[in-house]
């Protein structure tokens, strides 16, 4: 019975909604990043947010916008750094991670005093999520999910083939960094409720696990966003029956609905892939 009356609480509504929220948010950016193949993005601009936050607490300043600034800036240095330095887009994120990283841990040791309010930001804490974040989740999942639906011709051309894409007259180039700043903002948005450790599961599992299912991108879209959803809420669920910590338990149901989706997937029997 206690069990059941703890969903009648404030927090746990707003733990609900914002796993709704970020789970929308992280799913669509999710989508591009998988069928781009630049899964590793997720995790390079999430410690990239990290590193700002922890540089927010040091110069006394919100870590909110201090993590924005620090993952756009990341994000904004990804396509430059692969197109102008000849690198493929996985050696830059790969440099930018290793600086971002650097940064952060370069950061926490010079932060004086306890690092337990910096170490929040890293494992985050979907149960102790504030109005203020709930309303930045909101803006940036509707947001993104406006410029998916604008943009889904130019997207699915882009993820097709970024090369053609410009060849045919589109701003393929602007579309890509496009897609990193998305991501950048994205990230940090749900930085504070899942934590810039934890997120780029949420960033990579649902789409991944869509990716399994299906061949045609708007479909992958819809599922991704549900799959994301419903890792959050049932691992909500699972945290709260078990006393476990709730961001553990939503990745870890991300990854077991992942490793199904792969084990029972068309693509896998037929022996092809891709997304049209």
């Amino acid at each position: 019975m206690m069990w059941l009356t703890l969903w009648s609480e404030g927090f746990m509504q707003r733990a609900l909604l914002a796993t709704v929220l970020s789970g929308v948010t992280c799913s669509l950016i999710g989508v591009l990043i998988v069928t781009m193949r630049l899964s590793f993005i997720g995790v390079c601009i999430s410690h990239a947010a990290f590193a700002g936050a922890i540089l927010g607490l040091y110069l006394g300043v919100p870590p909110l916008g201090s993590s924005l600034v620090t993952s756009l800036l990341a994000a904004g240095l990804l396509g430059p750094l692969a197109d102008r330095g000849n690198l493929s887009p996985d050696t830059a994120i790969g440099v930018m991670f290793s600086a971002s990283l650097a940064l952060a841990f370069l950061l926490l040791a010079l932060l004086p005093g306890p690092k337990s309010e910096a170490l929040v930001w890293l494992w985050g804490n979907v149960l102790t999520v504030s109005r203020e974040s709930l309303w930045l989740l909101a803006a940036t999942a509707s947001a993104i999910a406006l410029l998916v639906v604008l943009f889904f011709k130019e997207l699915q051309a882009v993820i097709f083939h970024r090369d053609l894409a410009a060849a045919s007259g589109l701003p393929a180039t602007a579309i890509f960094y496009g897609v990193l700043i998305c991501s950048g903002v994205a990230i940090t948005a749900s930085l504070s409720a899942i934590g810039g450790l934890l997120v780029f599961s949420m960033v990579v599992n649902p789409a991944a696990t869509a990716y399994q299912l299906t061949y045609r991108l708007s479909w992958m879209f819809l599922l991704s966003t549900l799959f994301a959803i419903l890792t959050g809420w049932v691992g909500l669920a699972l945290s709260a029956l078990f006393n476990l910590p709730s961001g553990a338990m939503v990745v870890l149901v991300s990854t077991t609905m992942l490793l199904t989706a792969i084990t029972f997937s068309p693509k896998r029997r037929a022996g092809t892939g891709g997304i049209r």
